[in-house]
């Protein structure tokens, strides 16, 4: 297959020279999945210092499950290994945390995140949905032209989870940006200032926070729950933000957007959440299943055999739940989207003690984005002028969405 123009080498074989961070997988990964599947369920490359790819449901909980020879120290994979030093506690506590701290460190972030917490925030959420839609109406009634991505899903989890955080709106494009580097293009050579880091505004944002404490906002929790009798430090507290800001933010987009890129080319299911509105949590477990958009990364702590391959200690392994969600040993009509599929059990938010801890945020953004575009624009389709493109790296969702909307 031809490589995109990019400056990444071309893949040669994606069982033995895999690149998950190279445009041609982004445009095509449910492809190479299937075809790993058939031919080695555990692919390899030696790029980015050795990394394996397991695509069955079957391996990947395994990996998921084993925090003993699986270690979660740095879950995106770049060309710098983790050395260990930071274990257990990692970057960004819980998601790169091993046990025993992990379990603490999740346990204090469990209240603000149950279902109750954050049904309060729906109604913030609905508003901001018809905000963007009423922008798009206007641009239509301009006469121009509408992309999903960039001027929907794009930002309804970057305004949600400011507002939640208590950081400015107009910090939005900052977050973009430090997403892009971290998730999109891991290791590259970005050449930016320190100031332009996510760590200098980390720092920055928890000195002013320690200056001036401010109510009310998750960062004012952070700032004052206990761990084992203790207040969190502050590199605590800025590893935390980080993790709800990346993990917040760029996967709930991307499920939003692959949702309405599914949407947009299949008029029966627009029609079925039209006629038939209960169908719509059911959809959106679908949506999840199908597009899920998450894989995350696991560093071998000591050797292990998974899958018939032997994995050394300090080789980087992937978890790609979007390929463990199209197995067909775990899913009846694994590659097709079934509106009302009634027994869904996804792994889109994870398996094992890292499940997504914000899952009962991203489920509610992605029900009230759907809900609120069908409610607007129940006709729309694909601009057969225009090209979607996804995102490369860990997270796979549109990052251009051209649509046109029918009257």
């Amino acid at each position: 297959m031809g490589a995109m123009t990019t400056g990444k080498p071309p893949v040669t074989d994606w069982a033995s020279d895999f690149d998950h961070t190279h445009p041609d997988y982004a445009a095509r990964a449910p492809e190479i999945w299937e075809e790993l599947r058939d031919r080695c369920p555990v692919a390899h490359t030696e790029r980015f210092g050795g990394a394996w790819l397991p695509v069955n449901h079957a391996d990947v909980a395994a990996i998921a499950h084993d925090t003993e020879h699986f270690s979660s120290e740095f879950v995106i994979v770049n060309d710098f290994k983790p050395t260990g030093e930071t274990r257990p506690r990692g970057f960004a506590p819980p998601i790169t945390s091993d046990p025993p701290f992990h379990q603490e460190s999740r346990r204090i972030l469990l209240p603000a995140f149950s279902p109750k917490e954050i049904a309060k925030w729906e109604p913030a959420t609905r508003k901001v949905c018809v905000e963007l839609l009423d922008a798009i109406d206007a641009k239509l009634r301009a006469g121009e032209d509408v992309d999903a991505a960039r001027d929907y899903t794009q930002h309804i989890p970057v305004r949600v989870i400011a507002e939640m955080l208590g950081l400015p709106e107009e910090d939005g494009d900052k977050f973009r940006g430090f997403i892009y580097r971290i998730l999109e293009a891991p290791g590259a050579d970005h050449d930016i200032e320190y100031e332009d880091t996510l760590d200098h505004y980390l720092r920055q944002k928890v000195e002013e926070r320690q200056q001036h404490p401010k109510e009310g906002d998750l960062i004012d929790f952070l700032m004052n729950v206990e761990m084992n009798g203790e207040k969190l430090s502050g590199d605590h507290i800025g590893g935390t933000i980080a993790l709800l800001l990346i993990a917040g933010i760029d996967t709930t987009w991307s499920s939003i957007g692959a949702s309405l890129w599914h949407l947009a080319q299949h008029p029966e299911d627009r029609r079925r959440l039209v006629e038939d509105p209960d169908v719509l949590p059911f959809a959106v477990e679908e949506f999840l299943r199908v597009y899920a958009p998450v894989t995350m990364a696991r560093i071998v702590a000591k050797d292990v055999e998974v899958g018939g391959v032997c994995m050394k200690e300090s080789d980087w392994t992937l978890l790609p739940f979007p390929a463990a969600n199209r197995d067909p040993e775990a899913f009846e009509r694994a590659d097709e989207f079934v509106i009302d599929r009634q027994r869904n059990r996804h792994v889109a938010f994870g398996l094992g003690i890292h499940r997504c801890l914000g899952s009962n945020l991203a489920r509610m953004e992605v029900t009230v984005a759907i809900d609120e575009w069908m409610k607007r624009f129940p006709d729309f389709e694909l601009d057969a002028t225009e090209t979607v493109r996804w995102s490369t790296g860990q997270v796979r969702g549109p990052r251009e969405l051209p649509v046109r909307i029918n009257p």
